[in-house]
């Protein structure tokens, strides 16, 4: 009987030992964050903006394109692009665009409006920022003096030495390289040398 009683027991010790060794299950949500970790967010001011807001990514220039445009807005554009891509970008000209006194091939800047006009109107192109304040005024001409990526044959014709060829030859170099960086590219102009280049120099902007 004894032995009987020692074997019940130690067979009783057994089994709790056993069911006590099985790991118990732990609910997911009784996972927190490790301790000593420190939860950060991101500033506000380097969030990207949604699809309603403005861009902020890098190398995107905003131009506005108005006038004969079949979208008027703000279009994103990537560097490099030109007057053309930022028409297009805006759904194209309209049946009423005068497309000939736009320099479609000149580079654009992020900031500028584009105006498409329509036949009759004169609207010089601004090369520029408007951020930057350079917007042209008149017909291609500041000051008293001719910009040369924004004159139009008259305004070239005006300048001294200058006559409706080598107007046409400037108009055609500005189209042909996408505009004028420095008043010494009349240099490359066919029919302008040193002498010329003298004249006009003084009469001329970029």
């Amino acid at each position: 009987m004894l032995l009987v009683a020692v074997a019940v027991v130690l067979g009783v010790r057994v089994t709790w030992a056993r069911s006590s060794a099985r790991p118990a299950p732990i609910a997911a949500a009784a996972h927190g964050p490790p301790g000593g970790l420190v939860t950060r967010t991101v500033p506000a001011a380097f969030a990207t903006t949604g699809a309603a807001g403005v861009p902020a990514t890098a190398g995107v220039l905003l131009v506005h394109v108005v006038g004969q445009v079949r979208r008027p807005c703000v279009v994103r554009l990537p560097p490099g692009a030109r007057v053309l891509d930022a028409v297009k970008a805006a759904g194209g000209a309209t049946s009423l665009a005068d497309l000939d006194h736009l320099n479609l091939a000149r580079p654009v800047a992020d900031g500028e409006q584009i105006v498409v006009p329509k036949p009759g109107e004169t609207i010089p192109e601004s090369g520029a920022s408007e951020s930057a304040g350079k917007r042209s005024t008149g017909a291609g001409s500041t000051g008293g003096l001719v910009d040369l990526n924004t004159a139009d044959a008259s305004a070239l014709d005006s300048l001294p030495g200058v006559g409706p060829v080598i107007s046409k030859r400037i108009l055609d170099w500005r189209i042909e390289h996408g505009g004028f960086s420095s008043v010494d590219e009349l240099g490359e102009v066919s029919g302008i040398g040193e002498k010329l280049l003298a004249q006009i120099g003084p009469k001329v902007r970029i």
